[in-house]
């Protein structure tokens, strides 16, 4: 591999549109067949639905194929074979390597991968790798703490692939992994976006570091919208003084989007590897048509040991008009992942998507990074609290902070809110994912 060639597969990344549906349909084709032939779970759906790989000529006919829920997926497992139950495609000796969920929404799903599987899944990422720019001199370190969930252990080991040094950063603690990066003058680093920020702000408040006089150039995110999102985006780029990249993929899918170098606002699909279908909410059809919301329904075209086929992801996306300047034919979803259709919720009559606010946040510099909304009911009414930090030394500007913020939430949300003060380092910090929206009415 030339460490100036500008695709990792020149071939597959610049392929005709007709050529890459052509590629996903023989794909899709395979992958129904073998989910049918060897998991018992995926052939009772489909027989009960009365489909089967026969069916399959064209993408109009993989609409009929039945949908497949997380809730699904942990009904199946515990059973034999232990503890992945009757949707694993191959003998339980295959399989190389375990992940879980995160259950941030219920129940973990365990995800079973043989050999093949997470080779597939470090290719994915070298796509993903290469096309924001990492190449065999850098030095990536990934301070993530490797555990049973799957974050970036991919990552790491497409790194290692496409020839960069890979510094594991797991057990440190976060000023242990900031001054290990200064001593190695680590190029590049891996992490959620709120990790990212929490990293700067130790730097910078409790070390006495700028993380923007470090030497990383590129940092690659995952886990949250927020490296999509152009206020968030902008304070860990201003930080960092690093180009930021976002990422999208979960433990039951794999890698399947990437932002590229030239960021043209958005996230391209791995078409080579993945079909992204966009289901109208309401109406459950398919949108084609760019600038039309809708949850995301994604089949990972050649994963085998326990197939994902046709899940119903709940990230809400759309695809972008426009073609990106990178010369890719993998389409674009706009705005990269909106956020997640159990997220999006009605508050007095108003639908509610939590990235908003977060815009609304960070775009305002006279506030800290944390930041938590609570939505509850006052009899039947709901209510919306927002609690932010205020940058240390503005407290007598907190009228004036707070007026904007209102406004501009008013004007992004079309909400009015309760907003409530806190000095700086009051909130919870976050390591990994942060849950920041709190729902409460569904308790009362």
């Amino acid at each position: 591999m030339l460490a100036d060639q500008k695709y990792w597969n020149p071939v597959l990344e610049t392929l005709p549109r007709d050529q890459i549906q052509k590629l996903q349909l023989k794909k899709f084709k395979k992958i129904f067949q073998w989910a049918y032939d060897h998991s018992i779970f995926h052939r009772s759906l489909y027989n009960t639905a009365g489909i089967t790989p026969d069916d399959i000529r064209s993408f109009a006919d993989i609409r009929l194929v039945p949908k497949v829920e997380k809730s699904m997926m942990r009904g199946v497992q515990k059973k034999d074979p232990f503890p992945y139950g009757d949707a694993l495609c191959v003998p339980l000796e295959e399989v190389t390597e375990f992940r879980q969920t995160s259950g941030t929404t219920g129940q973990p799903v365990y995800q079973a991968d043989s050999w093949q599987d997470w080779e597939w899944w470090s290719e994915c990422w070298a796509y993903i790798l290469w096309a924001q720019g990492y190449r065999p001199a850098d030095r990536v370190f990934i301070p993530f703490g490797y555990n049973i969930f799957v974050a970036f252990w991919a990552g790491h080991y497409a790194a290692e692939k496409i020839g960069c040094e890979v510094v594991p950063g797991g057990v440190l603690d976060t000023k242990a992994r900031i001054l290990k990066i200064q001593e190695l003058k680590a190029t590049a680093i891996m992490a959620t976006p709120t990790y990212v920020l929490g990293m700067a702000d130790t730097a910078k408040n409790k070390m006495n570091i700028n993380p923007a006089d470090l030497s990383i150039n590129k940092i690659t995110c995952a886990g949250e919208p927020g490296a999509s999102i152009p206020s968030t985006k902008k304070r860990m780029q201003n930080a960092w003084g690093a180009q930021v990249f976002d990422h999208a993929g979960a433990t039951e899918i794999g890698a399947w989007s990437f932002e590229c170098l030239d960021q043209p606002g958005g996230m391209h699909v791995n078409e080579a590897f993945f079909l992204v279908e966009i289901e109208d909410v309401e109406t459950g059809k398919i949108i084609e048509e760019p600038g039309r919301r809708g949850k995301m329904i994604i089949t990972a075209l050649d994963r085998l040991a326990q197939p994902c086929v046709r899940f119903d992801a709940k990230d809400i996306i759309e695809w972008d008009p426009s073609p990106c300047s990178c010369g890719r034919t993998f389409r674009l979803i706009k705005g990269g992942v909106i956020g997640r259709a159990d997220d999006i919720t009605k508050v007095k009559g108003v639908l509610l998507a939590p990235s908003a606010i977060e815009e609304v946040v960070r775009s305002i510099e006279d506030l800290c990074d944390e930041y938590e909304v609570v939505v509850d009911k006052l009899g039947d009414i709901d209510r919306i609290k927002l609690k932010v930090e205020l940058m240390p030394g503005l407290e007598e500007r907190v009228k004036e902070i707070e007026s904007k913020l209102q406004d501009q939430l008013r004007l992004k949300t079309n909400l009015g809110y309760r907003i409530d003060f806190y000095d700086y380092g009051k909130l919870p910090r976050h390591e990994v994912k942060a849950k920041r929206f709190k729902d409460l009415r569904k308790n009362h």
